[in-house]
This record gives C-alpha cells, sequence and structure tokens, in this order.
C-alpha cells in the first residue's frame, strides 16, 4: 500500500517533492552476490543457532543434509543458505513454528489474540496504521493492554501515516502508550538527516518477547474482507490480497533486535524496562532466517536473498509480487533460470493502487514471456502479498517489494523458511491465487492498445524512482 497516492488531491505536492528529492540524490546502485560473497562460504557448515545458543558443526551438518534430501535435486539450500550467511553475519535460528496468515481477517484473528494475551510489552512497527475501524480497534487494545500494565510500544512511519491525524497517535500517547515517529516529514520535528526517501516499510508485530509477526499487511481498513470474492457486488472496490506470518520460537529475538535497533537509530525516548528477551524455548522443528535491509548498507540483504535464490534455483520459482519493478540483474537471474528449464510463475496484480509502478512493472512482460517464464495477474484483488516458494524447499513472507524504492531506500524485513512442510503450504496457497488469476500469452500481450504501451514506456523510463 502506498499512501502517497492514495489522495491525489492533498498529497499531489509531497509526492511530487519525494520524486524531486530522489531524482538530485547520489544514486545508489544495487550489489552483485558475486562481488561480496566470500570465496569460501560454500565449503564452511553454516552456523545455526537454536533455543540454547549455537549448534555444533556436527548437528548443523545433520540439520542441513536432512534438508537438502527434502530439496530433491536441487541445491538452493547449500548455495543460498552460504551466501547469506557469508553476506549478513546471522545465523540461521532452528526451534520455531512458523504459522502461515492469508489476509488480513486470519492475520488480525492472529493478532489480536497475541495482543489479548500479552503479559509484559507489545512491540508494534508498521508502515501504515490507520483510524478507521480496524485501526481504532487496534488502537482501543493497544490503550486497554497499556492500562493493565502491559507496556506498548509503537513505531510508524511518517509517510505511511500522513493521511492521519496527530489526534490519533496523541491519544494513544495519553494513554502511556509509548510512540515514534519514523523519519518525520515535518522538518520541525526532524531528530537527525532528513532524508524523506527513507522509509520504514516493515511490519512487525513481538508479544512479551516470545510470538513475532511479520509480512505485507498494515494496520488498515481495506484488509477488512478477505480476497475471495464470492458474494459481492461488481461495483464493489476490490478486496486485499496479502500475506503474513506467525512466528513462535527462538527467531523471535532477531525481530526484537531489529525493533529496538530502529527505536535507538530513530533516538525514540528511553523505553521502559521490560523483559525484551526472555529465555525462549523450542517451539518447532523450523529452520528460518530474518533478512532485514536498512538503507546505507552497501549488502541490501533482501534483494541478495531474491538475487541469490532465483540463481541456484534447480526446479520452481514461483512469486508472487505486488510492485514488480526489478532491476537488470533480477531479470536475468529469473530469465537465466526459465532458460535452464526452471518453472518460473509469477503473480502480478491486475490492479493496483499505484499506476506508476503497475505501468513500470508492465514494461518487463515482453522480456520475461519471450524467456518462457508463465505471468499471471490477479483479477480479483488487489496484489498486496510478497512472497516467494523455490524448489519446495525455500519460502519467504515479508515487506519487500522488488521495486528500486524498496530494495534501495526503505527499512524492509523477510523471514525466510526452510523445508518443504511449509512449502507445501506455500506452493498451495500460490496454487489457489493462481486460480484467481489470467494468465499473459505473449500473442496476447502484443495486440495491447497502443495508450498502454507509452504508459508502460513513461513509467519505465523513471523506474529508478518508483
Amino acid at each position: 500500500m502506498r499512501p502517497l497516492y492514495r489522495n491525489p488531491t492533498g498529497k499531489l505536492f509531497l509526492l511530487l517533492f519525494l520524486v524531486f528529492l530522489a531524482a538530485f540524490a547520489a544514486c545508489s546502485s544495487l550489489p552483485k552476490v558475486e562481488e561480496i560473497r566470500k570465496p569460501s562460504a560454500g565449503n564452511q557448515t553454516p552456523t545455526i543457532r537454536g533455543s540454547k545458543g549455537e549448534l555444533s558443526s556436527q548437528k548443523s551438518q545433520a540439520i542441513i543434509e536432512k534438508l537438502n534430501q527434502q530439496a530433491e535435486s536441487s541445491d538452493i539450500l547449500k548455495r543460498n543458505i552460504a551466501d547469506m550467511e557469508a553476506i549478513s553475519g546471522t545465523p540461521l535460528i532452528a526451534g520455531n513454528t512458523c504459522t502461515l496468515l492469508i489476509d488480513g481477517p486470519a492475520t488480525y484473528a492472529a493478532m489480536v489474540a497475541a495482543i489479548r494475551n500479552a503479559r509484559d510489552h507489545i512491540n508494534l512497527e508498521s508502515f501504515i496504521f490507520t483510524n478507521d475501524e480496524i485501526g481504532q480497534t487496534f488502537a482501543n487494545l493497544l490503550i486497554q493492554k497499556q492500562s493493565e500494565g502491559v507496556q506498548v510500544n509503537l513505531i510508524y512511519d511518517s509517510a505511511g501515516c500522513i493521511d492521519i491525524p496527530s489526534s490519533f497517535f496523541k491519544n494513544l500517547r495519553d494513554h502511556g502508550v509509548q510512540t515514534l515517529e519514523f523519519n518525520p516529514i515535518n522538518p520541525l520535528k526532524i531528530r537527525k538527516e532528513w532524508l524523506l526517501t527513507h522509509r520504514d516499510h516493515r511490519k512487525i508485530l513481538i508479544v512479551d518477547g516470545e510470538v513475532a509477526f511479520t509480512g505485507g499487511v498494515n494496520i488498515s481498513g481495506v484488509y477488512s474482507e478477505g480476497s475471495s470474492s464470492r458474494g459481492r457486488g461488481e461495483s464493489s472496490p476490490l478486496p486485499w490480497r496479502d500475506t503474513h506470518v506467525r512466528i513462535e520460537g527462538p527467531a523471535v529475538a532477531e525481530f526484537q533486535k531489529l525493533f529496538l535497533d530502529t527505536w535507538g537509530r530513530e533516538q525514540g525516548a528511553e523505553l521502559p524496562k521490560r523483559n525484551y528477551f526472555p529465555a525462549l524455548k523450542r517451539a518447532g522443528k523450523t529452520l528460518v532466517h530474518v533478512v532485514a535491509n536498512t538503507p546505507g548498507q552497501d549488502n541490501r540483504l533482501t534483494y541478495i536473498m531474491y538475487l541469490s535464490a532465483i540463481t541456484h534455483a534447480r526446479n520452481s520459482v514461483h512469486l508472487t509480487s505486488s510492485y514488480f519493478v526489478p532491476n537488470e540483474d533480477l531479470v536475468k537471474a529469473l530469465t537465466d533460470a526459465a532458460a535452464r528449464g526452471v518453472d518460473v510463475k509469477i503473480i502480478l496484480p491486475g490492479a493496483s493502487d499505484t499506476g506508476s509502478v503497475f505501468y513500470a512493472g508492465r514494461s518487463y512482460y515482453t522480456k520475461l514471456l519471450k524467456s518462457g517464464i508463465k505471468l499471471y495477474e490477479h483479477r480479483k484483488a488487489i496484489l498486496h502479498a510478497k512472497t516467494a516458494v523455490i524448489d519446495g524447499v525455500w519460502s519467504t513472507i515479508g515487506s519487500t517489494n522488488l521495486d528500486w524504492w524498496s530494495l534501495l531506500r526503505n527499512d524492509e524485513v523477510n523471514v525466510v523458511i526452510l523445508g518443504n512442510n511449509f512449502a507445501s503450504e506455500m506452493e498451495e496457497m500460490f496454487t489457489g491465487d493462481l486460480e484467481e488469476c489470467n494468465q499473459i500469452s505473449l500473442a496476447q500481450w502484443e495486440e495491447r492498445p497502443l495508450p498502454e504501451r507509452m504508459q508502460e514506456i513513461l513509467s519505465h523510463f523513471f523506474r529508478y524512482w518508483l
């Protein structure tokens, strides 16, 4: 969801100003895996941490070998794990349970249940937090928990919440909730360097340091209904299709570190003392890697995560991308995968809340289709999910879009989940989404009207700032 385009009458000046700043800022570039990978990375046993600390090399190797057996002929696990550990310096984390959450109602139900059960603290970070019915529901619940002695800390993005009256967040503060406006647009509120293009696009909820949520779902009424179109009238606005995940186990501490790091970098007020890092027990058998981006870092981890996984795929690459404006290296990784026989399918929006990104993404269709990639457009919902499942064993869910703004300028976070059990759930979800899509054939695509072609050309020209 991109709020800068949501209210064109009141926010056009801000949008133009942001684009102006981005256009004249120093042009950053995305890294190449081979330039930052350690030469010996692929020969080392990856570091895996469990509930009681780092596992022995023997136990780590046994876990990886078991996963490799699940991956059949693919070597994605060995190679992608080696790339990510060498580049990120963060370990894989064993002993977790991951629950797939499809669409807003399921996500909100799980989040509300966790918040209601909170005993010590609630840390919530969201790009958008509206003051509609859904936003009020969450706000009232957070206020209630604060009144019960649970410490509530909230980070919201200044641009993402530009339409939200200040009184909404003041009411939360007046009831004891600690709030932090990320990178304020108002220059009178700045606490450090004023860089409007740096946004916090993460969606994270941590409850008692024991359970975490992440994905693409903001706190907003557009998610009130599921994405199913059954029973909807033709004039009804399209529902929103998104994906989130609930995580329990040692990996929750990684999300807590990210939240507290952001609070510190943004110079938020000192937080009340709470048990932010409780001893975490083994909650399941799932191995995960928490991957986060922060602008200014050379390695741009979520980008490397996607590029490495696609590059090493041997059987299938199934992507769902709401805002798709890839750079040339990502396009090459996808077309190379198709050329070596990988089943590459990409679900993209058939309608969008951001026209320029929509048409910029379509400007790549011809090249992708000619390479043998299968493209699908969702016809029954506004697609906002950012997910992938590769080779039936590697999955990711998060906030990262495959566009320049997300990959270069935003704070983002994804969770990589390894294993065929969760991947099979992801494949089932992907198959269900395909049933709601129209496949785009090359012959059909080459017959599109001239005005659409012109919009694609114009939007492609500005792709670096989208």
